[in-house]
């Protein structure tokens, strides 16, 4: 997910539960006889299968538990039987969770998510099973891979209650079914609201005219306009009118309220219940275990550091901003004041006037069916594989799917779905879906899900980042070559997920891979050049201390919402004090924690993880030495850190990479406004 502001920030899904599973023979994927492809399931067909499936699958779990006790040498059986458990948990798990999200068929859409509900509880039930915890209590690994997995494992079954009394481990599977259901609702409540923000002509004033010309009036001449990215960002930076920017603004942070309020502070009692079943004072106590951070006193530590390092730029920047306004207005500084719905717009107009630099323009730059094989061609460089377009059955007819070919053995790897254009009822924002995972011992490879809501008119330099940032994701999925399919893919700690693909945002900013885009137009396209990598250096530069400002108030109230007070917290309540002592204020009327989906999507105590995950990104970045395309470093990274999956520490795969401890010095100075390269 890519960090800018709350609405371009996208939510990479995880499962909802405190821990991870993966699928099923009675589901295989389909196959071409070439490859594994997602089932195309039909509405009528998903209940009964899932009951099918899950019947199947608690067959397979008593017959592993009927299997004699085992002993300390018995790591390769016992592993071997989780791992096909696991494989046939998520071939029912993958297809279902991402045709919840994509498939343009409400009824699918409905399916799906009922029978991800039951698999939760099935999860649940699983990771209470005392006999199967058992085996893995008995087992004595020899290799630091399984030493790891075995720890990783026995975990999630201590995560999930199997050592508590009977009483506290029932009411726990209580709580994790029902936060499993309270997610999935918060998601549904956004994702189908398909309310319209009317607009007149006159308020549409300041946008482009292709922006005009896609978006059609209706017969009195009235826009429409819903939430996807490419209706919402680049009317709040060229609208003229501030009234229709205010209205949008409001629109979009109300989105998904009133009830997400009242679903969020449930998960927040509810979180905070689990807690003290594990006599532990915080929801934040409980996760952050298995983190980097491994304490809350550790990330507050780091948010210290952060304020530090932003509160005066960003005090700074909007002086500059409202001085501009004044200027541009022809008004005095002290009748001019700057609202949060100004912020986009004025910084525009800013970069436009200092820099020379239009986003609008930058279209022209990054065509959107050039980019996606431009950064396909690019990954394929640095990491040593191909990627072959192959006609496959698709949920939309816009979706494509390509084969990832290693370039040195000339086999197919895995394969990966491009579903990139918006369409009503699809996930509203960009993320990666590891919808297969990949397992030697299996004999498995990967499937990845690339989810956009692009531009078709072209991209603009914020646009290009995103693309880039969801791509890294998908590599970290398809590249990943480990025995097991729990360690595989983004299966790392939280707040290192975020880190390879923070990193490869570098290649959407520097000349040596942007000019390489050019060459995928299908009509001559304007070439980067020094000036306008250099123009667009300083507007991304630009603004450093309100983007911090703004993540380090997402990271601080989720903090708070999940700490030791949480039975007490009233959400919107705490979200109108937190920003009310920000520069810009609370804005009246707005309900922004009912539409904050990191809260209710796997992120809860964890959305500090997107800086914490930049400080290792900005770091392994220096490895290169400022030569992006140097694919010796590239093949290093896929075999150090893309394929390790999580088989071993974060720390550990980072510090293989870098040949040293990392660091934070090239976060601080990057946010700072002091960047060392």
């Amino acid at each position: 997910m890519k960090l800018s502001s709350i609405f371009t920030l996208t939510l990479r899904p995880l499962s909802i539960a405190i821990f991870f599973l993966t699928m099923h023979p009675a589901l295989a994927f389909p196959s071409d006889n070439t490859r594994p492809l997602i089932p195309l399931l039909k509405a009528e067909q998903v209940a009964p299968l899932c009951t099918r499936t899950l019947v199947t699958l608690r067959q397979q779990v008593s017959a592993i538990a009927r299997h004699p006790v085992a002993h300390a040498n018995d790591t390769k059986s016992v592993m071997a039987d989780w791992n096909a458990l696991q494989i046939a948990i998520e071939n029912l798990q993958g297809p279902a969770d991402i045709l919840s999200n994509v498939s343009p068929d409400k009824q699918i859409r409905s399916a799906t998510e009922a029978c991800l509900t039951e698999l939760n509880k099935f999860s649940t039930e699983l990771l209470q099973n005392e006999k199967l915890y058992a085996r893995f209590k008995a087992i004595r690994p020899q290799a630091s891979k399984e030493k790891k997995l075995r720890q990783d494992i026995l975990d999630s079954f201590e995560d999930a209650g199997v050592s508590l009394a009977p009483d506290k481990r029932s009411r726990l599977k209580d709580i994790l079914d029902k936060l499993q259901t309270l997610g999935q609702g918060y998601a549904r409540n956004i994702r189908d609201n398909t309310q319209k923000v009317t607009f007149t002509p006159a308020e549409m004033q300041g946008l482009p005219a292709a922006y005009l010309a896609r978006i059609k009036p209706d017969i009195d001449g009235n826009y429409h306009l819903g939430f996807d990215y490419p209706d919402y960002k680049p009317f709040m930076e060229s609208a003229d009118n501030s009234e229709a920017r205010r209205r949008y603004q409001m629109a979009l942070q109300n989105h998904g309220t009133p009830a997400n309020v009242n679903v969020l502070k449930e998960a927040i009692d509810l979180r905070h219940e689990m807690a003290g079943l594990f006599d532990l004072p915080s929801y934040a106590n409980v996760v952050l275990r298995h983190r980097m951070a491994k304490s809350p006193e550790a990330v507050y530590a780091f948010l210290d550091q952060v304020q530090g390092a932003v509160t005066d730029l960003e005090i700074k920047e909007l002086a500059e901003l409202r001085a501009y306004k004044a200027e541009i207005q022809k008004s005095t500084l002290t009748e001019t004041t700057l609202a949060r719905w100004d912020l986009d717009y004025w910084q525009q107009k800013l970069k436009m006037a200092r820099y020379n630099l239009d986003q609008e323009v930058l279209r022209q730059y990054f065509p959107t069916d050039a980019a996606v094989p431009w950064i396909l061609q690019v990954s394929g460089t640095l990491y040593g594989v191909e990627f072959k377009r192959v006609t496959v059955p698709v949920w939309d007819p816009e979706v494509q799917y390509y084969d990832v070919i290693d370039s040195k053995t000339h086999t197919r790897i895995a394969g990966i779905y491009l579903d990139l254009f918006p369409r009503e009822g699809k996930y509203g924002h960009a993320a990666a879906w590891g919808t297969r995972g990949t397992s030697t011992l299996a004999h498995r490879t990967p499937i990845s899900v690339l989810v956009t809501n692009l531009d078709r008119r072209g991209l603009n330099g914020d646009e290009l980042e995103t693309l880039v940032h969801e791509f890294g994701h998908v590599l970290h999925g398809v590249l990943s070559h480990t025995t097991y399919v729990s360690q595989a893919g983004t299966s790392v700690e939280l707040d290192f997920v975020e880190a390879p693909s923070q990193m490869y945002e570098e290649w959407a900013r520097r000349k040596e891979s942007l000019i390489l885009l050019s060459g995928f137009c299908k009509t001559p396209c304007p070439v980067v050049d020094d000036a306008m990598v250099q123009r667009m250096t300083a507007a991304h530069n630009y603004g450093r201390g309100i983007r911090y400002a703004r993540q380090l108030l997402y990271a601080s109230y989720d903090m708070r919402l999940h700490d030791a007070q949480a039975a007490t917290v009233d959400p919107l309540a705490l979200w109108q004090k937190m920003e009310g002592t920000t520069p810009l204020g609370y804005v009246p009327g707005t309900e922004f924690p009912g539409q904050f989906g990191h809260l209710m999507g796997g992120y809860a105590a964890g959305y500090y993880g997107y800086m914490w995950s930049e400080v290792l990104a900005l770091d392994m970045l220096s490895r290169y030495h400022g030569k992006l395309m140097n694919s010796q470093v590239g093949h290093f990274y896929r075999q150090t850190v893309l394929s390790r999956g999580s088989e071993t520490s974060a720390t550990e795969m980072v510090h293989t990479f870098l040949g040293r401890d990392p660091d934070s010095k090239a976060f601080f100075a990057e946010i700072s406004g002091n960047r060392l390269q």
